[in-house]
């Protein structure tokens, strides 16, 4: 499979909008357990249910042969499946040939005995979740992680060339107030920042009403320290965040605003999980499984096709996240680690 399938017509959806984004989740194993995506005890599923790295590669091509320029690999936390850089190799076979970039967002726990590696499967830039720097406030959010191994996780990356992105979940009681520190770092090591609302998904043991805070109030607080000035959305970052530069740092803040500000009208993108369901929305649940579709056809790729046309029919044109009142249901039953970050 070193070379993608014949070319079809381009993915584009009942709204017009074109995909060509796949985030691919490989395992929805993590080696934290952060308190805004997942229980503290998860049921994680038995790795005969994951797709294959085989078919974890046909199915990405049969992407790229629609017309996705970018894949993101995601998890769980990607890097702990077995022979992933497999996957990450054979998919570094197709930039120049339909792909445009391959990338992968990572906890970094593991990301310094890989930096190396995936700069040489053609990986230029990694997305990396860090919600403090302060080990204690670390500690409680993973509910088990080593702040440490993060950070050299990003001195390996930065050191084998790969450009970082930190993305930062923010927390009512946890880490709202640090976030202007943690921005002031991460510019000082000419890294960009995005946060995040936290967003309704799964049972995790937590009430995001008490964790929520909007992003406007973390801006008006940001406000206060640095000066921000606009630059609306960015083709070099990518993905739903709108940015703003910082006069102070000369770095760049990004705010993916789910809640506040829905920005689904460009969603160029599906996921589809580590067992081969494609859901065509974070925040809705339905799906189609083309795990079955692969197994049941082994070499014919027309019904993976045809599966793939009935996703862009049923592709809504929004979600409908909220966080209403305490002790809500969530909006979706499926936890963060399922559908893929």
């Amino acid at each position: 499979m070193a070379d993608a399938m014949t070319a079809h017509s381009p993915l584009i959806d009942q709204f017009g909008r074109r995909i060509s984004y796949l985030r691919l989740s490989v395992t929805d194993r993590c080696d934290l357990r952060c308190s805004y995506c997942m229980a503290e005890q998860p049921d994680f599923l038995p790795r005969a249910e994951l797709l294959t790295i085989e078919e974890l590669e046909r199915l990405s091509l049969a992407f790229i042969a629609r017309g996705v320029r970018k894949i993101r690999v995601t998890g769980g936390e990607p890097l702990v499946r077995r022979n992933v850089m497999q996957l990450f190799r054979k998919l570094g076979e197709q930039l120049g040939h339909g792909l445009d970039e391959l990338t992968l967002t990572t906890n970094a726990t593991q990301l310094d005995k890989y930096a190396a590696d995936l700069a040489a499967a053609g990986v230029r830039r990694v997305n990396i979740s860090l919600d403090s720097l302060e080990p204690d406030t670390f500690a409680r959010i993973t509910r088990r992680g080593n702040l440490a191994a993060v950070l050299r996780g990003i001195d390996a990356a930065q050191a084998a060339g790969l450009k970082v992105k930190l993305n930062t979940v923010a927390l009512k009681h946890e880490n709202a107030s640090q976030i202007p520190a943690l921005a002031e770092w991460a510019h000082g090591r000419g890294i960009d920042l995005t946060l995040i609302e936290v967003m309704p998904l799964g049972e995790t043991g937590e009430d995001r009403f008490d964790q929520y805070i909007p992003l406007p109030a973390i801006r008006d607080q940001l406000e206060q320290r640095f000066t921000l000035k606009d630059v609306g959305r960015s083709d070099d970052l990518g993905g739903p965040a709108r940015y703003a530069d910082v006069a102070e740092t000369g770095g760049r803040i990004g705010f993916i605003t789910p809640l506040t500000n829905n920005f689904c009208s460009g969603c160029n993108r599906v996921r589809v999980t580590c067992t081969g369901r494609i859901y065509m929305c974070l925040g809705q649940d339905d799906h189609i499984d083309l795990r079955a579709l692969m197994r049941h056809h082994l070499r014919d790729d027309k019904a993976l096709q045809n599966a793939l046309d009935q996703a862009m029919r049923a592709k809504p044109e929004r979600h409908d996240f909220a966080i209403s009142a305490s002790g809500a249901e969530p909006a979706v039953a499926r936890p963060m680690s399922m559908t893929g970050g």
